[in-house]
């Protein structure tokens, strides 16, 4: 009767993880064989594996990730693509995230860019990282009903704090004066100190005649440009179905 009230107090204090160590302990006789400390640093450690699984899941699913199954271990490296394993890799598992880098990827269409963006996105979820996907094209009309409900500035600040925001098809189809300002403000706020993603079919030199105004061109650039990562994906579209790949693993992989 006391372990059952000791459980139910267990997760009564949201220690999911070190009531279910106990009822395995319970279950299995060889832990009568093992010290008190032992033990005791068996439940913790399973405490804080299960407080691991749930941060993860939670910072996944505020990430709204395009593809969230992307992970970097399944990158597809083939020659003709344009990337390097090792590249990537490093990149990775880098301190680009907490040096507020920002990571450009561009390529044709079907490279394979927003499929990148994720895995990574996805990594630095797995590394105990916030993330957040946005599509510009979608992100314009997003941000003319923020401003119109008067949730912008809030939002502005929720994004600021994001670890790494990921912006993609940046430079697909025109944008407005309204826009340019607001991509500015979230630009600045992560300048130097958070992590930004980009994606886009656009080359980098083209850029700026794509934002239109000179001045807000000059800052967005200058600030992104600071401190950058450069991926160019090459070679054909990965939707065609002639140039996939046969195997059930690469099959389940969306590119971008």
């Amino acid at each position: 009767m006391m372990m059952h009230t000791t459980l139910a107090q267990l997760r009564t204090l949201k220690l999911d993880g070190l009531a279910s160590g106990l009822e395995d302990q319970l279950t299995q006789p060889g832990m009568a064989g093992m010290s008190f400390e032992e033990r005791l640093a068996l439940l913790v450690d399973r405490e804080i594996h299960c407080r691991n699984d749930r941060k993860l899941v939670r910072l996944l699913k505020n990430a709204h990730l395009k593809y969230a199954q992307a992970a970097i271990e399944d990158i597809d490296a083939r020659a003709g693509r344009g990337i390097d394993r090792r590249e990537v890799m490093s990149l990775a598992l880098g301190d680009w995230v907490d040096a507020g880098h920002s990571v450009l990827i561009t390529g044709p269409t079907g490279a394979g860019k927003s499929w990148l963006a994720c895995a990574l996105g996805q990594y630095a979820c797995r590394r105990g990282y916030s993330a957040v996907y946005q599509r510009v094209p979608r992100l314009q009309e997003e941000l003319r009903i923020r401003h119109g409900s008067g949730v912008f500035g809030k939002w502005l600040l929720q994004l600021a704090k994001t670890d790494v925001l990921i912006l993609d098809d940046w430079g697909m189809g025109a944008i407005d004066s309204a826009t340019r300002s607001d991509l500015l403000e979230i630009i600045d706020d992560r300048a130097t100190n958070r992590a930004t993603i980009i994606t886009s079919q656009l080359p980098v030199e083209h850029w700026h005649a794509w934002i239109g105004d000179t001045t807000i061109a000059d800052a967005i650039l200058d600030r992104i440009l600071q401190r950058t990562h450069r991926l160019t994906l090459t070679g054909d579209s990965l939707r065609d179905p002639k140039h996939a790949k046969t195997s059930k693993k690469e099959k389940s992989i969306d590119p971008s």
